[in-house]
């Protein structure tokens, strides 16, 4: 007969709490080490680990993906479907500087159908808000529908992927166009959350962290209208820039559309130089492309390569190419320039380095006064070589008195090394002469000329109408004779757009005499007179 023996009925001790906190403790300072290794160190490690740690480190690696960008936490909730390129990597890191708490002004200029509204006015915002519950974000598009789209869907996307990036909805402000959020476990409401306007819309309340601005334009008819651009401008500048709180952040994202546009209207505001601007054309056109493309590289070739491209272009003709995918705005042309004829001879500023000038000059149009009713002061530096090549080299008009523009062009000389100013005379030549001449002497006491030979002052007397000099001049360029270096937007603008009849703007006035003095390669100066003092040794 054999006896039963009783089971051990002594079970294991369950932890007490404090063993389970000190657990979690070790564990989170484990997670924190972990998270500062670097991938190939992180991949290691998995490598080495048993099925239950990699798990566990499988569920790192995803919480440090959906934390690490946008465009990471996209790609993480939606299994890969979120589509994902080098170019919406660049908005990520706009939005990842500034939740580092970096304060930025940034302008993205990119062509339609290419992400810039998904990835800036939606996973950007929301990103955003899981990294910085307590702060308040803005988005304003051209209509009060797109912006409540764009506001509807961060919401949507809270209520479906908010646990899993820790964000909750307060139960009372749920609203698409502005809603709150919450402490995802006790439910109290937070300070952060969400607003939304169309242009010319309210922007009441709290004030914002971070302002995206998607498309603030809605097609070519309200890009071509003045009173459109105006009325965007004074909401611009009276509305959303007010609502910004201290070491906030502004992000505007456009298609460009106007030379005159939000975009335009920055980059020529009294603030350019706190802006970032990134520009991203179809085909890249300029070494100094923000994703180091090379020149005639597409910006998204895996859905708009060259030839789709192409084939874009053709169907929407030059000025919109331009303007919606080059994002490089060109205004109707008129009767005496053609838009192809500059952009035909364009070279870069690096492609002129190996060009040797003979002659240099710069050609001053002084405006009759300052303020806006009267014009600019054209001021436009440009050069000839020995083959009676000629180039422009810079446009530096502005609307300025006479106590700026002869300081102003007396500095482009000496940058660019001018033998000469070319000054009409019919109005008020004398005086111009007298300007230049004080201007170079107080930049030659601060020390500013370099010991440069004041450049001769070659005075033009203006017998012909505007049209008559200024056909030759147009002439020449239509026969490749005239190469601008780099852009120059606004002088370009008035060339292709002024018609005989019109009064010429400043800018071109000053273009022209420079070009027309430089046409004749047999002359130094105006008519037969030349250089005594050997200015021009080593340029011929």
């Amino acid at each position: 007969m054999t006896t039963a023996t009783a089971p051990d009925l002594n079970p294991v001790p369950e932890p007490d709490d404090d063993s389970v906190a000190q657990q979690a403790e070790e564990f989170l300072q484990l997670a924190a080490e972990y998270r500062k290794l670097n991938r190939a160190q992180r991949r290691r490690i998995a490598g080495a680990a048993d099925p239950e740690t990699r798990r566990v480190l499988a569920g790192l690696e995803r919480d440090m993906a959906l934390e690490r960008s946008p465009g990471s936490m996209s790609a993480i909730l939606t299994d890969g479907k979120e589509k994902q390129a080098r170019h919406l990597d660049l908005i990520d890191r706009v939005f990842r500087d500034i939740a580092r708490g970096h304060p930025r002004k940034v302008l993205i200029t990119m062509p339609p159908r290419h992400g810039k509204s998904r990835r800036a006015a939606r996973w950007a915002p929301l990103w955003y808000l899981s990294r910085h519950p307590d702060h308040r974000v803005m988005i304003a598009s051209y209509s009060a529908d797109l912006a409540d789209d764009h506001g509807r869907w961060i919401r949507d996307a809270i209520v479906s992927y908010g646990p899993q990036i820790g964000l909750a909805l307060h139960a009372g402000s749920k609203a698409a166009n502005r809603f709150d959020l919450a402490d995802p476990e006790t439910g109290d409401r937070l300070e952060g959350g969400l607003v939304t306007a169309g242009v010319g819309g309210g922007l009441t309340g709290k004030g914002a962290h971070l302002a995206v601005v998607d498309d603030p334009i809605k097609d070519a008819a309200d890009a071509e209208s003045p009173t459109m651009r105006r009325r965007l401008w004074d909401w611009w500048t009276s509305v959303l820039n007010t609502r910004i709180e201290p070491g906030g952040s502004i992000i505007v994202i456009q298609t460009r559309w106007h030379e005159q546009d939000l975009a335009g209207k920055i980059l020529q505001g009294e603030d350019a130089s706190d802006w970032t601007c990134i520009d991203l054309p179809a085909i890249c056109d300029n070494e100094d492309d923000p994703l180091g493309r090379k020149v005639g590289e597409a910006l998204w070739p895996v859905r708009y390569g060259r030839q789709a491209l192409a084939k874009i272009r053709k169907a929407v003709g030059e000025r919109v190419w331009w303007s919606l995918f080059m994002q490089k705005p060109r205004p109707l042309e008129g009767g005496v320039w053609k838009w192809a004829w500059i952009t035909d001879n364009r070279i870069t500023p690096m492609a002129f380095r190996g060009v040797d000038l003979t002659r240099t000059v710069v050609a001053v149009d002084q405006a009759g006064g300052e303020g806006d009713t009267h014009d600019e002061t054209g001021i436009i530096g440009a050069g000839r070589n020995a083959e009676g090549k000629m180039y422009v080299l810079a446009d530096r008009s502005a609307n300025m008195g006479a106590d700026t523009w002869g300081h102003e062009a007396c500095r482009l000389a000496i940058e660019l090394e001018a033998d000469a100013f070319v000054v009409e005379d019919n109005f008020g030549g004398d005086q111009s002469a007298q300007i230049l001449r004080q201007a170079w002497r107080d930049l030659a006491r601060a020390g500013e000329t370099n010991g440069l030979l004041m450049p001769r002052i070659i005075p033009v007397h203006a017998k012909q109408g505007k049209k008559l000099r200024a056909e030759p001049i147009a002439q020449l360029a239509a026969q490749a004779e005239i190469s601008h270096v780099g852009e120059f937007p606004r002088l370009e603008g008035q060339l292709v757009t002024w018609m005989p009849g019109m009064d010429s703007p400043d800018r071109m006035d000053a273009y022209v005499h420079a070009l027309t003095e430089l046409a004749d390669p047999a002359q130094e100066g105006l008519g037969t007179q030349h250089y005594q003092d050997q200015r021009l040794r080593g340029r011929r």
